[in-house]
């Protein structure tokens, strides 16, 4: 690590914040998952592979080993960065680095899990047809608001 001066260095104080920050309820909210991650020394499209899973249909037996393997490298990777966040000796610049790419693997750890259980394509139903009901709602509206106004 280069010579850091002080001022530079993650306190312990800011090391709290970006821990529980890790932790929060909504912490995923914003966070991208991560477009590559090396997995036993390959790099790897995740954010590609996420997006697939996401988009099928159907899983095949094939598709919940791959996201068995990838938990458990992400969930190993992400421990080790939190324990390099909890007692690293890390300059302000490195802590939010390692705490974004913590982040992002938490994410893609929460979308995997969805993908594994069926939520996501539960989420993705609702929404849809929460999102088609207020079209037609809009539609209504502007509807009464033209015979309203006389046009």
């Amino acid at each position: 690590m280069p010579d850091n001066t002080k001022e530079e260095m993650l306190s312990e104080r800011e090391r709290k914040q970006l821990l529980a920050a890790l932790h929060a309820r909504l912490f995923w909210v914003g966070e991208e998952v991560p477009y590559f991650v090396e997995i036993e020394g390959k790099k790897c499209r995740l954010h590609d592979l996420v997006w697939e899973l996401i988009n099928k249909d159907e899983l095949s037996d094939e598709d919940i080993r791959h996201i068995d393997m990838y938990l458990s490298h992400l969930r190993d990777k992400e421990r080790e960065d939190e324990l390099m966040l909890k007692t690293g000796e890390l300059t302000r610049k490195e802590a939010k680095s390692l705490f974004n790419e913590t982040a992002g693997l938490l994410r893609a750890i929460m979308d995997l899990r969805e993908i594994e259980d069926g939520t996501a394509k539960e989420m993705e139903k609702d929404f849809k047809e929460h999102f088609s009901q207020e079209r037609v709602a809009e539609a209504r509206r502007w509807l009464q608001f033209l015979e309203d106004s006389g046009t």
